[in-house]
């Protein structure tokens, strides 16, 4: 089950999921200078680290996101690799890289997972965790 949990310095979430012993921990951040809340654009970035502690050297060969915005509207996005890149990780290395993701209001939430495959050739699945995206022109409510 993915863990939240706050990070008392810039006041921003991050989120955790670990699958088969690698962990993928997200720091999602409103980016006002790039939002337009008058225009209905609403701008995040989220920083995203892939720990591998498992015996296994894996690489990341593809990605799934399913983004959903606060009217319910889900857009799927599917793709090799993470910011043009497959990183190889042997075990005890890290891999950290940053994105982006536009919506129309002023909240939503993505989840998604990486597909993987190991030195032998297994391929597998390994979950990114939901994440909120939150902004101040949202109002939060408690469920």
């Amino acid at each position: 089950m993915p863990e939240k949990k706050p990070t008392p310095s810039n006041r921003t979430e991050t989120y955790r999921a670990v699958t088969r012993g690698i962990e993928v921990t997200v720091a999602p951040r409103f980016l006002a200078d790039r939002s337009a809340p008058d225009k209905g654009q609403y701008f995040w970035a989220y920083t995203i680290e892939i720990s591998n502690s498992s015996g296994d050297t894996v690489q990341l060969k593809t990605r799934y996101w399913q983004i959903t915005d606060a009217m319910g509207r889900v857009q799927e996005v599917r793709g090799a690799g993470v910011v043009g890149e497959e990183p190889v990780l042997a075990p005890g290395e890290s891999f950290e890289y940053t994105s982006g993701v536009p919506l129309q209001t002023p909240s939503g939430f993505m989840a998604g997972r990486y597909g993987m495959v190991t030195k032998a050739g297994e391929r597998f699945e390994i979950e990114i965790p939901a994440f909120s995206l939150d902004s101040a022109h949202a109002s939060r409510t408690i469920n």
